[in-house]
């Protein structure tokens, strides 16, 4: 069997360990062939392809980001590609495509396979958005980084009695915010998924200085938003791929409420730094198990589905079924960590 094996969108801990696994599994179990596509599907359009053997992959299962490159593909080049699904089959030989991304990555890779790819989609996403998994890996990597700004923030916020306000990553799901946040022991936490009332942030901020606690951390999504007219933030563009350009809601929210608050409100965006470095050690596992399963799938001809985590159990789902929405935090969790503030 000939693999073809991609990485699209954001770049994620624990994609190296998912190509690393599907070559060992693929070379050394069938004496499969097993080649990456460079730059994400732009690679599979553009012909940019090598070769992976054990040598390529030697040392990249604890190395950050991707040794194959990453992207993402406008809509018109995507149609370009299941137009020409078939000649693709051809032109590469491949006997099967295991695509590793995120929601993006996940509908294209459906669509492929639905022009007759035989595909099988590994999840990748730091925001855990992926719905029919109980776990992506990177969540928990991005989840470290965030929880370990936090700690180290609140001893320069207590030393110079500021509130602080650090933004991670979710653009639609808030499950970054939620689980750093409850274990760095947040004050405020505000997610996508719930409007935030900055006059309860306030209150929150004044009830605890009154109590002699002279600093506050809060951690906000970066697709969190004010309930409507509670402060002015406006919606942004959207760009070509069809993804919304946030405002800075950590910055409009530290300047909010150093406004009504009239003490120093700091705020701190951690940006990509959740999605660089290492991954930890749950990451490599999940990533590693995640590409053994993927080539079992593909020479099972299990095509039209992706790796999923259920439980403790690897099981394959339609693609379908994992892109028709996206996992957000429920009620419930929000009312968790709400109840520890």
């Amino acid at each position: 069997m000939r693999i073809g094996v991609l990485t699209a969108g954001g770049d994620c801990p624990g994609l190296n360990a998912v190509i690393r696994s599907v070559v060992h599994r693929a070379i050394d179990n069938y004496g499969d062939e097993v080649i990456g596509f460079e730059d994400g599907y732009s690679g599979l359009l553009d012909s940019r392809y090598r070769a992976l053997d054990l040598d390529a992959v030697s040392g990249i299962l604890a190395r950050g980001g991707t040794i194959l490159g990453s992207s993402r593909l406008e809509r018109d080049r995507l149609r370009e590609a299941c137009e020409n699904a078939s000649d693709m089959i051809r032109d590469f030989g491949i006997d099967a495509l295991i695509p590793i991304g995120g929601e993006g990555t996940l509908t294209a890779a459906h669509m492929l396979s639905e022009a007759g790819l035989p595909v099988v989609g590994v999840p990748k996403t730091i925001d855990n958005d992926i719905s029919s998994t109980d776990r992506t890996f990177g969540f928990d990597t991005a989840v470290g980084v965030a929880t370990e700004a936090m700690d180290r923030l609140k001893t320069t916020a207590e030393s110079h009695q500021r509130v602080m306000v650090v933004e991670v990553m979710g653009r639609h799901a808030g499950w970054i915010a939620l689980e750093s946040g409850m274990a760095a022991g947040a004050h405020g936490i505000c997610l996508p998924e719930r409007p935030f009332d900055p006059a309860q942030l306030v209150k929150m901020v004044e009830e605890r200085f009154a109590r002699g606690k002279k600093f506050a951390v809060i951690c906000v999504a970066e697709g969190a938003h004010p309930a409507d007219g509670t402060m002015d933030y406006g919606k942004g563009e959207i760009d070509k791929f069809g993804h919304e350009r946030f405002q800075g809601i950590g910055t409009a929210l530290a300047y909010e409420l150093e406004r009504r608050l009239g003490k120093e409100a700091k705020p701190v965006i951690l940006g990509h730094v959740q999605r660089g470095g290492v991954p930890t050690a749950y990451d490599r596992v999940l990533a590693t198990r995640f590409g053994w399963h993927a080539v079992e799938a593909a020479h099972r001809g299990e095509f039209g589905k992706m790796t999923s985590l259920r439980g403790t159990d690897i099981v394959m789902v339609p693609l379908a079924e994992a892109v028709t929405e996206l996992k957000t935090v429920p009620g419930d969790r929000m009312d968790e960590a709400e109840s520890v503030f």
